[in-house]
């Protein structure tokens, strides 16, 4: 009988809490020991990284731990980095990542890669003025009587039993969504002042989104961007796709037809396909342009 080739140990990120700029920041990481990248992630909204773990840690093993790999999360959208009487804009958000990238990334000496989420794009989007769930969501977020009552009923829905949130949480987002995503929002998104901070995050996103994208940013800078749109994303509609490629023809822009949706991160088969085309972008764009 021949011998049996034991699988290496899969390995799975750590998550942290720091401190950054006086708040409580949420981290999802892999620290690699010889890294030659460095790869930032950062989420749209809700910006709650550990929806993100499993997606970091497939883009970790394409990498074969040649990667060193951090998420990092929005200020107070979840109940460990909870700051009461206190909301977030979308540009104190970008700041907050700003001074994590001082504190944190100013002396990293290998190419740091930034992988971003939707909104977490600005400036490359704009709002999709042709979407009725765009229209609602922002209807909400400009009415503080709107959203002060949903954020009431989120926190009234989380003092359910934890048995009751997950079977609620379950039934209304179906059976693909993994139990660990179910749990994420059972525990941060069922609380008044986590949703209070989303959804003023939420107004600014749109304040923000109302104009054009900075077209000479994305020019400048077009060599560098990749971007990639769902086949049916309101958020990212392939009629911006469309304009990205007349007025910046030079990023690369790809459409996911594979039938993983917006919320890739909370299926395993979605943070998987993400994770390899992220990672296979990287590698064709990045680390073969080096060697």
């Amino acid at each position: 009988m021949g011998e049996q080739v034991a699988e290496p140990l899969r390995k799975f990120a750590s998550s942290r809490i720091c401190k950054v700029s006086g708040f409580s920041t949420e981290l999802v990481e892999f620290h690699s020991e010889e890294p030659v990248l460095h790869i930032l992630f950062i989420p749209g909204n809700p910006g709650i990284v550990s929806f993100y773990k499993k997606f970091i840690e497939a883009m970790y093993e394409n990498f074969e731990g040649r990667a060193s790999i951090t998420g990092i999360g929005h200020v107070s959208h979840t109940k460990k980095t909870c700051v009461t009487r206190r909301t977030f804009s979308l540009q104190d958000q970008i700041n907050h990542k700003v001074d994590f990238i001082k504190q944190e990334l100013q002396d990293t000496k290998i190419p740091v890669i930034m992988v971003k989420l939707t909104v977490a794009l600005y400036p490359f989007l704009t709002r999709n003025k042709g979407s009725f769930k765009q229209d609602f969501i922002g209807f909400i977020s400009r009415s503080s009587i709107l959203s002060a009552a949903v954020s009431t009923l989120s926190y009234s829905l989380g003092l359910l039993p934890t048995r009751v949130k997950s079977f609620l949480v379950r039934r209304s987002l179906g059976p693909s969504w993994t139990s660990s995503a179910v749990d994420i929002i059972a525990t941060n998104l069922l609380e008044y002042q986590t949703m209070r901070s989303i959804l003023f995050m939420t107004l600014t996103e749109f304040e923000e989104l109302a104009e054009d994208p900075d077209w000479s940013f994305i020019r400048s800078k077009q060599g560098e961007i990749a971007i990639l749109f769902g086949d049916d994303d309101h958020w990212g509609p392939l009629t911006l796709l469309e304009e990205i490629s007349k007025q910046a023809p030079d990023v690369h822009l790809a459409v996911e037809k594979e039938g993983h949706t917006h919320a890739f991160c909370c299926t395993d088969a979605g943070s998987v396909w993400v994770a390899d085309h992220v990672a296979s972008l990287i590698k064709i764009r990045i680390l073969s342009a080096e060697t």
